[in-house]
């Protein structure tokens, strides 16, 4: 394992820089954000043992899943390797001093500050894409389930291998020829690479094919391992807000992601993959 402050797959300075404007703030609440956001939840309550488990969310950014997780009486300890989402995943916990986080620290999901099997759940719904390096995302995955007790829960998320040619269509980056250099790596291998420093085109990657990401968690001694579709094809629509905004289109898209959930054949049609496994 790389030594503390390191990581193989990318440098922590870049990740900070990418996450400095702080936009993952608000992602999950705007945009296509919105449906990831409700579908992961829903995954979460479907999956995650009974509140007061214990749940630690490794990746969990400025705490927008922790702190749900936590006002429906969960005992939430959050990581994550960038400052700026630890200082605001505390900021959100003060704002309901009822049901605040039980911990927020800085650190690495392939290093995680806790002791053997003493969680009942882990969500990994940040680490795995920007472990571009295969070895430091089983690293983190040995780490997920050497925190987890007997029979506990793992949820880890990862990127589609197809997100960025499908946001290519909608969006029409596809019309820049450095934009389709950057998909066609994609498609090729999965390490998506960002040398052009335009940051709608995200930064380096790793993007998972969903029979991929399961054999990745299963290596690691994880069982029962499912993996799921988070958004449908409800992400792909143009005017994405004109349809949540209306409550019978909204539960169209939510309705039709949950329809396909576990189609293969349209599951990395999701720009989200949410792997479900036990310890």
């Amino acid at each position: 394992m790389a030594r503390d402050g390191e990581l193989n797959s990318q440098k922590l300075d870049e990740i900070a820089a990418h996450y400095a404007s702080v936009y993952e703030a608000d992602r999950l609440n705007m945009g296509a954000g919105q449906l990831d956001r409700e579908r992961s939840r829903e995954l979460m309550g479907r999956f995650l043992p009974a509140a007061p488990a214990t749940v630690f969310d490794i990746g969990g950014g400025p705490g927008g899943h922790a702190c749900w997780l936590a006002a429906r009486s969960y005992q939430v300890h959050l990581v994550d390797i960038t400052p700026i989402h630890v200082e605001l995943a505390r900021q959100a916990s003060a704002r309901q001093p009822q049901t605040p986080l039980a911990s927020a620290q800085v650190g690495d999901a392939r290093g995680l500050p806790f002791g053997d099997a003493i969680a009942d759940a882990v969500v990994l719904f940040g680490p795995l894409y920007h472990l571009t390096d295969r070895a430091d995302r089983l690293h983190a995955l040995r780490e997920a389930h050497r925190v987890l007790r007997r029979g506990g829960v793992l949820l880890a998320a990862a990127i589609s291998r197809f997100a960025s040619a499908l946001d290519g269509l909608r969006q029409g980056f596809l019309k820049d020829t450095q934009f389709a250099d950057i998909v066609r790596q994609d498609l090729a291998d999965g390490r998506h690479r960002n040398p052009t420093g335009r940051p709608e085109y995200f930064m380096d990657a790793f993007f998972h094919h969903p029979d991929q990401l399961r054999d990745e968690v299963a290596e690691v001694g994880f069982t029962a391992v499912r993996v799921y579709g988070v958004e449908g094809p409800g992400w792909l629509v143009p005017d994405f807000d004109a349809w949540w905004g209306n409550d019978q289109y909204r539960d169209r898209l939510l309705q039709l992601a949950r329809a396909l959930e576990s189609e293969p054949s349209l599951l990395a049609v999701s720009a989200h993959l949410v792997a479900v496994a036990t310890r």
